[in-house]
């Protein structure tokens, strides 16, 4: 059986960027680890339910994909780890706090709650607690984009959909049946792997036969990537490249991220499984510190106004959470409203 890899030297060059482009997208990562950091104070103080599973050091993933593509125009799929997605796809914090809350103001309406986040407006088409589900979704969403524009003549169907899973998943049917039709259809689709190493308790080499995931594309026919998913540069340059080729016609891309998840895999989760010595190793190379190193270092940005934009998303979570205690609950006379689509 092939080992895991643990830290291998990248070949990918990182996307070069504006200082404009920098500050957005440290404000993108920065969002998503306090909007977590709030979610793990609010679930311990007993103001969300069920299970929460929060997204710590994978941001450099979400933002390097996501803020790659057109925000509002491109299709995203997530999983049941979805806020942080969700927050890159441009959907208001207060919305996806209130969701959590259960609360009518959510974007689910309150009935999806952590796992099962939805916003028509932000085209995410939804978070899936089972693993896998969203895969197909995704490829239904781009097999449309494609349709409209070739067989309906619409020329502004040139969306591309991104579908997340993690590694765990990428051993299900799910992942290599969409990735041979997508292959056969060259549909507009990036298929991105966040390897964090563990599926909820088991070890991703211990499950596995090809642990390298992105080798899989081989299969296909489609270009593969490993890519280090703790640089939001490395990532954001792969996903302008994959992005590209899919909107020009020329078919999906697996990318394949290894990060690593800071916190247990639910809140539920003691985390006792993975060694002390792992977890300190990938924490030294958290993607937020990695970037502000690198922002100050290329003369882009200095740290009061890094501070500055950390203390201004601040103000934003915390209007999040009151947003969430002040709002409604759903009113149990629409217990059966959105299970049918409506006119």
């Amino acid at each position: 059986m092939v080992q895991e890899r643990a830290f291998p030297t990248f070949q990918t060059a990182p996307a070069q960027v504006t200082r404009a482009e920098g500050l957005m997208l440290y404000q993108d990562m920065v969002l998503g680890r306090f909007f977590e950091d709030k979610c793990a104070e609010m679930y311990y103080r007993g103001k969300m339910f069920g299970f929460v599973h929060l997204y710590n050091g994978q941001e450099a993933v979400s933002t390097g994909v996501i803020r790659a593509m057109r925000p509002g125009e491109d299709y995203v799929c997530s999983t049941y780890r979805d806020h942080v997605h969700a927050l890159s796809c441009g959907v208001p914090a207060r919305e996806v706090m209130a969701e959590l809350f259960g609360k009518a103001t959510g974007c689910s309406k309150g009935r999806g709650g952590s796992m099962h986040l939805f916003s028509e407006p932000h085209r995410l088409l939804g978070g899936f607690a089972f693993i896998g589900e969203g895969i197909p979704v995704a490829t239904g969403a781009a097999f449309q984009s494609k349709y409209r524009r070739e067989v309906m003549g619409d020329e502004n169907a040139d969306q591309v959909t991104a579908a997340f899973f993690g590694d765990g998943t990428t051993n299900n049917g799910q992942f290599f049946e969409c990735l041979n039709m997508a292959a056969l259809w060259k549909l507009p689709i990036l298929f991105v792997v966040e390897n964090n190493k563990w599926a909820i308790g088991m070890a991703h080499d211990r499950a596995t036969s090809q642990p390298e995931i992105y080798k899989k594309a081989s299969v296909f026919g489609m270009p593969g990537y490993e890519v280090d998913g703790m640089d939001v540069l490395a990532v954001r340059g792969i996903a302008q490249e994959a992005v590209a080729r899919a909107r020009a016609g020329e078919g999906p891309t697996l990318i394949e991220c290894l990060t690593y998840r800071f916190r247990g895999h639910s809140l539920a989760d003691p985390d006792e499984l993975r060694s002390k010595a792992e977890k300190e190793a990938w924490l030294a190379r958290d993607p937020i510190k990695k970037f502000s190193a690198y922002l100050t270092e290329q003369n882009l940005a200095d740290q009061p106004e890094l501070k500055a934009i950390e203390k201004t998303i601040q103000s934003v979570v915390e209007d999040a959470v009151q947003f969430a205690i002040d709002s409604p609950e759903p009113d149990p006379s629409e217990l059966y409203k959105y299970i049918f689509a409506e006119d």
